[in-house]
């Protein structure tokens, strides 16, 4: 059972018109109060790693804005990969600025070489689904705007490589940038090349329980589908095009050459990210698929021991991700 996810205990109380223990609570009013992610981390210069950070708003009516990241060895002559990355959080809780994402941010910036920028998309249930998935495809399309050096951030127009960007996330933040490639291979964006996606320890689900699901992951499949229930107000349910991929009859549009799926051996969530490559492989999309597992960790280990070796071992893998050379055809 994930320790991300507490007890994994479903709470019932007639105090509150929804309640997922241990991370939010909606009140009767609709008030939403968040027991986790509700902290935040100044920008500025890291001590230790030289990345240089800073929030910018992308859209003032929608409250939509960013975490940039830029590395010390940065150069007037030289272009870099950007990295847009979606934070997790079950689409619930936590931000960009948030003290569980800000110091894996700023060494994937610095140890990969990279422009990241970190979307703070708005969370549901104020805002439900799809409101993420459109902000995310707003934050990348404003990206996008600097491709010819006249964009609204200095440090996009002037070291971005638009040529080689990624889209990374965790959680229910790689369920975006899985869906948000869906897109992207529908409605390209010409003025980039998206090159690659990682998905770090995917949230996907369905109606029907695979693999663990069935077993020892039986009550913390219940727990974490609320998540998805609370997010998503249609009528679709588990088996939503955009929860599980199975049923999306787009897959094969994905929208770049080549993944990176990384699943953790405890994590209730692997047999999906497992699952996930076979549908991948099926669809007839025509890239490569990439798959890693880390031993003995469960859910998001890398974010809670960014020092300890299984995470270090993980942002070197992202790192020979980003870096190597692509010969594939854009897409």
């Amino acid at each position: 059972m994930s320790s991300v996810f507490g007890s994994g205990k479903i709470i019932k109380s007639d105090e509150f018109l929804h309640q997922i223990h241990g991370f939010i609570r909606v009140h009767k009013d609709g008030r939403c109060e968040r027991l986790v992610g509700y902290k935040t981390m100044p920008t500025g210069i890291d001590p230790s790693t030289g990345v240089h950070s800073k929030d910018v708003v992308i859209s003032p009516e929608t409250n939509l804005s960013a975490r940039l990241y830029i590395p010390k060895t940065t150069t007037p002559d030289r272009k870099l990969p950007i990295l847009i990355f979606f934070h997790g959080g079950g689409f619930l809780v936590e931000s960009a600025a948030s003290p569980t994402y800000h110091p894996t941010l700023t060494l994937i910036t610095a140890e990969s070489n990279v422009i990241a920028v970190s979307v703070n998309y708005r969370l549901a249930p104020e805002h439900p689904l799809p409101t993420g998935y459109n902000d995310s495809w707003d934050a990348i399309k404003w990206v996008a705007s600097h491709s010819n050096g006249g964009g609204p951030e200095p440090w996009l127009n002037e070291h971005g490589d638009f040529q080689k960007v990624f889209l990374a996330g965790d959680s229910a933040g790689a369920n975006i940038a899985h869906n948000i490639a869906i897109r992207a291979g529908s409605e390209p964006i010409e003025a980039i090349n998206l090159e690659g996606v990682i998905l770090l320890h995917p949230y996907f689900g369905g109606k029907d329980p695979i693999g663990s699901e069935l077993g020892k992951h039986k009550q913390i499949k219940v727990y974490t589908d609320q998540f998805w229930k609370l997010a998503n107000s249609s009528v679709s349910g588990l088996d939503d095009p955009w929860f599980n991929p199975e049923k999306d009859p787009k897959l094969s549009d994905f929208g770049c050459s080549k993944i990176l799926v990384c699943v953790a051996e405890k994590d209730s969530f692997r047999d999906r990210g497992l699952y996930y490559k076979e549908l991948m492989d099926k669809s007839g999309w025509p890239g490569k698929l990439e798959m890693i597992e880390t031993k003995e960790e469960d859910h998001v280990f890398f974010l809670f021991r960014t020092s300890s070796p299984n995470a270090c071992t993980l942002r070197k893998r992202i790192c020979t991700f980003i870096n190597q050379v692509n010969n594939a055809s854009r897409f």
